[in-house]
């Protein structure tokens, strides 16, 4: 319950160094570079961290958490993302994903970081806000879009590693659609990751279901 708490405390300082941010045409968004290294000093606390498949605590930890949901509302747009790492661990089965599998980025302070770079001709403002239950974000722009997108998750399939457990992999990529209808399908990535869980345990909740 207290990483839970804190995790909430670190969320809120970083999110007060990010809100309100503006991404002017040619700027590249960089998380570690406007958030800094989180510390003490600074009010960061211990918060769980998941490092190498290996729970752990660390001082901001939960910060994923915020990167994940940026990354995924970046894909929802025409910026562009031109860094990005892919968690190496899937912690959690299906039962209560609302997000494709290997759609999050996980950050680590400083080599870890998220960029996102505006090739548009307009401006984006990032807002964002720790509710009582959800964190909550969007991107705004001076416009309103022409295009909507999709994320969908394409060629899945689990293979058992010779040490015993399963390696999950799939490939996400991004539909675009107008008011016509579907303007083009782009590959977007493809994602590898340790399941720590067992692939016949999906329908149970996390806390069954997770090795650790």
């Amino acid at each position: 319950m207290i990483l839970q708490e804190n995790k909430i405390v670190n969320l809120k300082l970083a999110v007060a160094r990010l809100d309100g941010v503006v991404l002017h045409p040619g700027e590249t968004f960089s998380y570690w570079k406007l958030i800094g290294k989180p510390t003490r000093r600074k009010g960061y606390q211990e918060g769980m961290v998941l490092f190498l498949g290996q729970i752990g605590r660390d001082v901001g930890g939960g910060l994923c958490q915020l990167s994940n949901l940026i990354f995924w509302m970046t894909l929802h747009t025409p910026l562009t993302v031109v860094e990005r790492y892919r968690h190496s661990h899937d912690v959690f089965p299906d039962a209560n994903r609302t997000q494709p599998f290997g759609s999050g980025a996980t950050c680590a302070y400083p080599h870890r970081d998220l960029m996102i770079r505006n090739d548009t001709d307009q401006d984006f403002q990032l807002c964002l806000r720790v509710g009582a239950t959800h964190l909550e974000g969007e991107w705004r722009a001076m416009r309103p879009p022409e295009v909507q997108y999709k994320i969908i998750e394409r060629n899945p399939r689990l293979d058992q590693a010779a040490w015993g457990g399963y390696i999950r992999h799939n490939e996400l990529f991004r539909q675009s659609f107008d008011e016509s209808g579907l303007l083009e399908e782009t590959f977007l990535f493809a994602n590898d990751a340790i399941m720590m869980y067992s692939p016949l345990l999906s329908e149970q909740s996390e806390e069954e279901a997770c090795i650790f």
